[in-house]
């Protein structure tokens, strides 16, 4: 699906945050059904892994990234949010993500519900909210999110699926997860049930931070270490190191749709913090 573009009023300092991204169908399906949207000027980042019958899979993991980057963006530019944004708390933040999300997933639900064709479909989801030198991470099903922080690339995210469940209960090791067949069975997603389990949380990112949203096209067929040596050697160069990865994962056999967005931390984005600076931003 075609990254969702529009014009929006900015609310991240300009050069604050760096933003490349890079889709592909890889080399087996005949057609893409991951969406993404990012944006530096409203601090988001957000990927969609559909699946369900023929096109719906598409159809759901695009209604969930235009759903939740209109209503987002809303949100954001609101004047009452603006005005929370020179003091931002992560319980506020989490609460808006939370009830976006289950706005979206009853979208969805009642979209597969109400059209027979889309009966069933689907969608992971993996969202990042930049504010006040933080990020909160929502997520849903196995699409995942990776801080490279220095030369230490970390998983933040942990998959909502099957294959997790075994190797969280030592059914199988790590190891042996590589080689399952049931990678691709996911225990929660966006849009299947009226009501969804978004799993939310808060990190911090400092200046040289590099956050990775990526649908388990990437993962399936390129391992960690090979993830982190790409960010590590192209870290200056932030689209060639998008589009790389997802060459690696078509050069590995490519069996799924690849969906990669790197946003990389610049500069210092916190909130002002002192009534002079509060009225300075309010002014501009």
């Amino acid at each position: 699906m075609a990254n969702l573009v529009r014009e929006v009023r900015a609310v991240i300092p300009e050069n604050a945050l760096e933003i490349a991204q890079c889709t592909d169908p890889g080399v087996v399906r005949s057609h893409n059904e991951d969406a993404i949207f990012a944006d530096s000027r409203l601090g988001l980042a957000i990927l969609a892994d559909g699946m369900g019958g023929y096109n719906a899979g598409e159809v759901a993991s695009g209604m969930a990234i235009t759903r939740l980057a209109e209503d987002l963006e809303r949100l954001i530019a609101s004047s009452s949010l603006k005005d929370h944004a020179l003091g931002c708390d992560v319980a506020t933040v989490e609460r808006h993500i939370v009830n976006e999300v289950g706005a979206a997933n009853f979208a969805i639900f009642h979209a597969s519900e109400s059209t027979p064709r889309y009966a069933g479909m689907g969608t992971t989801l993996v969202l990042a909210w930049f504010y006040d030198n933080r990020m909160s991470v929502a997520h849903i099903g196995d699409s995942r999110l990776y801080r490279l922080r220095g030369d230490d690339l970390q998983l933040l995210t942990r998959d909502h699926s099957l294959l997790q469940e075994q190797i969280d209960s030592g059914m199988i090791s790590p190891e042996q997860a590589r080689y399952s067949d049931h990678k691709n069975l996911v225990t929660r997603a966006l849009g299947v049930d009226p009501m969804v389990d978004v799993e939310v949380h808060d990190f911090d990112v400092v200046a040289g931070d590099i956050v990775l949203l990526c649908s388990d096209g990437l993962n399936d067929m390129v391992e960690d270490e090979e993830i982190a040596l790409a960010l590590r050697t192209l870290r200056g160069n932030l689209q060639l190191a998008a589009n790389h990865l997802v060459q690696m994962a078509n050069d590995n056999g490519g069996r799924d749709n690849v969906s990669v967005i790197l946003v990389k931390v610049l500069a210092d984005f916190s909130a002002p913090r002192g009534w002079w600076q509060r009225l300075q931003q309010l002014l501009k």
